[in-house]
């Protein structure tokens, strides 16, 4: 089980590297648009545009980076032995939950109690 979940977090923690890198391409690419469009955010219609999809990029783009360090804290217990097992009452992780949301760290029954 530990090297299939190895494998798992490594190829979703490279999908995840690759979303942070382009979001920042694109975070790069909306500033040097309103850099050079002298767009006022407040007054121009153009610049609520911009702030909007500026904003939004960003909400995705700190999305991604907390899951990276989901998913490199996932590896961590796999190191020490625990990936798999639920933080909060220690039973099993089912393998479907652990496939859809590898960085998990809770069972079904104690994630539909929060």
């Amino acid at each position: 089980m530990a090297s299939d979940a190895r494998e798992v977090l490594v190829r979703a923690r490279g999908q995840v590297a690759a979303r942070v890198e382009s979001l920042r391409r694109q975070l790069g690419e909306i500033r040097e648009v309103s850099t050079w469009s002298g767009a006022d955010d407040e007054h121009d219609p153009e610049g609520a545009t911009i702030a909007f999809e500026r904003a939004q990029v960003q909400g995705l783009l700190a999305d991604s980076q907390r899951e990276l360090v989901e998913l490199d804290r996932a590896a961590e217990r796999i190191e020490a032995g625990t990936y798999g097992r639920c933080e909060r009452c220690g039973a099993p992780i089912g393998e479907e939950r652990l496939a859809a949301l590898p960085a998990t760290t809770t069972c079904i029954d104690c994630a539909s109690r929060r």
